[in-house]
């Protein structure tokens, strides 16, 4: 087991969280990862009712007694609105979840400072997404109980100042007193060792687990994930101010085009639609929708439980840390 205090704030074995991933991150897949000691995840904006997402917590729940994470993007949206932030927000207050990940605006600008207030009043720890040193600082002033350092490496949305983990890391755990996590890059036990070393309390990451069993895409996905490499995904996104970096492919191509000769949302949107996306995972057409992976993909080579990759997270992780205590003799 590991010692830090994202273990001791959740009571889980290991550091290590599932982020928040469109169309996939539902009960199944969530409570597979909490049930094998990390943090599942279960993203908000799978489900577009109240009903439909407080069910959602539950059934998470009929198959885990563990913690999970939820996800709430707070980001421009057709399908999502700003009255769906506050439904969810309002649920996850009223279920009591163990914790949540916001990604985007800032909940107390987004929602309101009474949301901030209403999840804290509930014991919901708050987690902010975050690429900039500035945005960590907002967030502790806030009162947010930790922070994801997100590198420009990550898949999704990173932040459009482009710093890396390696330098991010370090750089907001020595301006914070809050845990910071790592995200961007991490998919075994050397990235979990380094990102500890940099002085992270754990790590998240979402395209690992997308080539696990338990995650309910069609094989021909993870198949594809693991044969790329790092230099096989793409940013793109930057002229509607929605940066983005997913899998290179032809429909990533063609959105590319579309910026390149300055088109704009009306034509980009119908190639980039949340329902688009969802498609591409089900039928395993990797052309047909920007599918948002890291370049931690270069890092991918089987399909695990996730009970398999953790454990094997874990022991790399140690092996690793005793083998750089070896090459720095005691004083």
């Amino acid at each position: 087991m590991f010692k830090t205090a994202i273990t001791d704030m959740f009571g889980i074995d290991y550091p290590i969280i599932c982020g928040a991933m469109m169309w996939l991150c539902k009960p199944n897949l969530c409570a597979a990862i909490s049930n094998a000691g990390g943090m599942g995840n279960l993203t908000a904006g799978n489900y577009e009712t109240k009903e439909a997402f407080r069910d959602a917590i539950r059934e998470t729940r009929k198959l885990t007694d563990k913690p999970f994470m939820v996800n709430i993007t707070l980001l421009p949206s057709i399908r999502i609105t700003p009255e769906h932030h506050r439904m969810y927000i309002e649920v996850c207050a009223e279920e009591k979840v163990a914790g949540i990940e916001f990604s985007g605006t800032p909940a107390d600008k987004a929602a309101g400072p009474q949301y901030v207030e209403m999840l804290k009043k509930a014991g919901v720890k708050l987690f902010h997404k975050v690429g900039a040193v500035r945005h960590a600082v907002h967030a502790e002033k806030v009162g947010y109980d930790g922070i994801y350092a997100a590198g420009i490496e990550e898949g999704g949305h990173p932040l459009n100042d482009d710093v890396t983990t390696m330098i991010l890391t370090p750089r907001i755990v020595e301006t914070v007193k809050i845990p910071v996590v790592t995200v961007g890059g991490v998919a075994d036990g050397r990235t979990l060792a380094a990102a500890m070393v940099l002085g992270a309390s754990g790590v998240m990451m979402a395209s690992r687990f997308v080539t696990t069993k338990e995650c309910e895409v069609h094989d021909n996905i993870k198949q594809e994930i693991i044969r790329r490499q790092e230099f096989e995904t793409m940013i793109f996104g930057k002229s509607i101010g929605l940066q983005g970096r997913g899998l290179k492919s032809k429909v990533l191509d063609e959105i590319t085009a579309i910026e390149e000769r300055g088109g704009g949302l009306e034509e980009l949107i119908p190639l980039m639609s949340g329902q688009r996306i969802k498609e591409a995972w089900e039928t395993g057409n990797v052309d047909y929708a920007p599918l948002m992976v890291g370049q931690s993909i270069g890092l991918i080579r089987d399909v695990p439980s996730c009970k398999e990759l953790l454990e094997r997270m874990a022991k790399e992780a140690r092996e690793h840390l005793a083998r750089v205590n070896t090459m720095i003799p005691a004083a």
